[in-house]
């Protein structure tokens, strides 16, 4: 689920975030869904913060935690919470994502891209995490398009300050799967597991 969407445009429901999460999950696409999964929808595709004043509206952080809560106590397997904007997105006018992940205390798949600064922006984000104690699960680089930094590379870097990092190359015409790193996330025991492209304790 993805409790708070910025960009939302409800006539082009089936192309936004929410919309591709349930296709991707097998859900029907009808209002009741939407709302089930991404509570918090606006149509700006700015940060968080600005897009609810843009509407003049506020997001209460306490209320997106109590729900993240309620989702967690109703799940039957494995729930991931996307979050929205980047660890230090702005959600009000004090309040950050960060603010979220500390109330849930979950443990955290930070996804970073390939472009030119993710390994510096990355690793801050990381370090931000790290002081507040909270449990990274795991990072994935995904693969930027045109890129001029080899995504190994990219991989390379960030994993000498933490792991396991694993390597999200984009679909190429050879075939293969790509996605098949992530599950191997998660092993029948809930166990972490390394990808090949993970740099090993």
């Amino acid at each position: 689920m993805k409790p708070i969407v910025t960009g939302y445009d409800p006539a082009k429901a089936a192309a936004s975030d929410p919309g591709i999460l349930l296709s991707s999950l097998g859900f029907p696409l009808s209002p009741q869904e939407i709302d089930r999964i991404s509570p918090w929808r606006f149509r700006a595709p700015v940060p968080p913060d600005i897009a609810a004043q843009r509407e003049g509206r506020t997001i209460d952080v306490d209320s997106v935690v109590e729900y993240c809560q309620s989702a967690l106590e109703q799940r039957r397997e494995i729930l991931l919470i996307e979050g929205v904007g980047g660890v230090m997105a702005p959600l009000n006018l004090h309040r950050t994502m960060l603010d979220v992940m500390m109330a849930l205390e979950l443990p955290l798949i930070l996804v970073t891209g390939s472009y030119r600064g993710a390994i510096s922006h990355t690793l801050t984000a990381l370090d931000s995490l790290f002081r507040r104690d909270l449990n990274v699960f795991a990072t994935i680089v995904s693969e930027s398009p045109g890129s001029a930094i080899a995504l190994d590379d990219v991989v390379a870097a960030i994993g000498r300050f933490s792991e396991p990092v694993i390597s999200l190359p984009r679909p190429r015409h050879s075939g293969g799967d790509p996605t098949a790193a992530l599950g191997r996330l998660f092993d029948p025991q809930g166990r972490r597991t390394q990808s090949s492209s993970s740099p090993q304790k």
